[in-house]
């Protein structure tokens, strides 16, 4: 798909303004260029960045509201979703603050230089959260392309406080991992069909409890 039929695609999606389209852009320039050294994205995803990328870590903006006030994204990589999602939510004058959890230090140096250069209200935590004693809060806690669904559940039933919604971002084997999850968990979610894959979907979670 053509670049410019990808940026309008995105627009129709998120209906953002043109200085949103602008920040994105600048953070497009800046993850291409740091790709070259650090890997961020798989190069099959290069050319449809737009849809694969920004698109895809857009389509949960609309379940957070005024009333979520933090966000934490678990293993951001190259900022997908949290990044994205911190831009949009400015957007939507939703003052959502949030808190990227990397474990990479080169990730960590580019995440924190796209933050400065758009000015967004996000934190970066250098820890490798499944290792690390770290423990954390967040109204909404979102989790894309990091592990399996089950390891991610324990995490977050370990070490995560006070969190209102999780969104986690399910592939090709979603159904499979649901159904194990099932087994060992006590789960109320939703789950809706991704907008940019037939394949996948995207689970919000509302109450997670170990049986």
């Amino acid at each position: 798909m053509d670049k410019s039929i990808q940026i309008d695609t995105f627009s129709r999606y998120t209906r953002v303004s043109r200085e949103t389209i602008i920040s994105l852009k600048k953070y497009e320039s800046l993850l291409l260029k740091a790709h070259k050294k650090l890997n961020l994205i798989g190069n099959s995803t290069i050319e449809q960045l737009w849809i694969r990328h920004f698109l895809d870590s857009s389509q949960v903006i609309d379940y957070i509201d005024k009333n979520d006030k933090s966000l934490i994204d678990i293993g951001s990589g190259a900022g997908f979703p949290g990044l994205v999602l911190s831009i949009i939510s400015r957007d939507r004058k939703i003052a959502l603050k949030t808190k990227l959890i990397e474990k990479s230090s080169k990730k960590v140096n580019f995440l924190n230089d796209v933050i400065n250069k758009l000015h967004l209200n996000v934190d970066v935590v250098h820890k490798n959260i499944m290792e690390e004693p770290y423990y954390f809060s967040g109204d909404v806690i979102v989790v894309r392309a990091f592990k399996p669904l089950k390891v991610t559940l324990q995490l977050i039933h370990n070490k995560a406080r006070n969190w209102k919604k999780i969104f986690i971002f399910l592939g090709k084997t979603g159904k499979h991992e649901l159904l194990q999850a099932s087994k060992i968990w006590d789960i109320e979610y939703k789950q809706r069909a991704s907008a940019t894959s037939s394949d996948s979907s995207v689970i919000e979670i509302n109450k997670l409890k170990k049986k």
